[in-house]
C-alpha cells in the first residue's frame, strides 16, 4: 500500500494484518521480512504491485498479490478507506 498503516485497524477473526508503504517516502516501507511473513498480499493499485516486484521479484515468485482496485486518494486512516479495505479483503476469504 502506498501509505503506511492503512490496514492497521482492519481486523477479522481470520486475519493478522500488517501494512506498509511501497513509496520510498512512506513512514514504514515494505520489507523482505513483511513479504516472507505474508500468506496473502493485497495492494490498492497496480502500481503498488509493480513497485513490490521491482524490489522483491525473487521472493514474490510464489506469492499471490491481489490488486483491490482502490484508488490511492484517501488520507491516512480515513474511515471510508478502512471500511472499503475491510470489505474488499473479506471478499477474498
Amino acid at each position: 500500500m502506498e501509505k503506511p498503516d492503512r490496514g492497521k485497524d482492519i481486523c477479522t477473526k481470520r486475519l493478522s494484518v500488517r501494512s506498509a508503504g511501497t513509496s520510498p517516502n512512506a513512514n514504514r516501507t515494505v520489507s523482505l521480512r513483511d513479504i516472507q511473513w505474508a500468506s496473502h498480499i493485497f495492494v490498492m493499485e497496480k502500481k503498488h504491485k509493480q513497485r513490490l516486484f521491482a524490489k522483491f521479484a525473487r521472493v514474490l515468485e510464489y506469492k499471490n498479490i491481489l490488486i483491490l482496485d482502490i484508488p490511492d486518494e484517501y488520507r491516512f486512516m480515513d474511515n471510508e478507506l478502512i471500511s472499503i479495505l475491510s470489505d474488499s479483503v473479506e471478499h477474498h476469504f
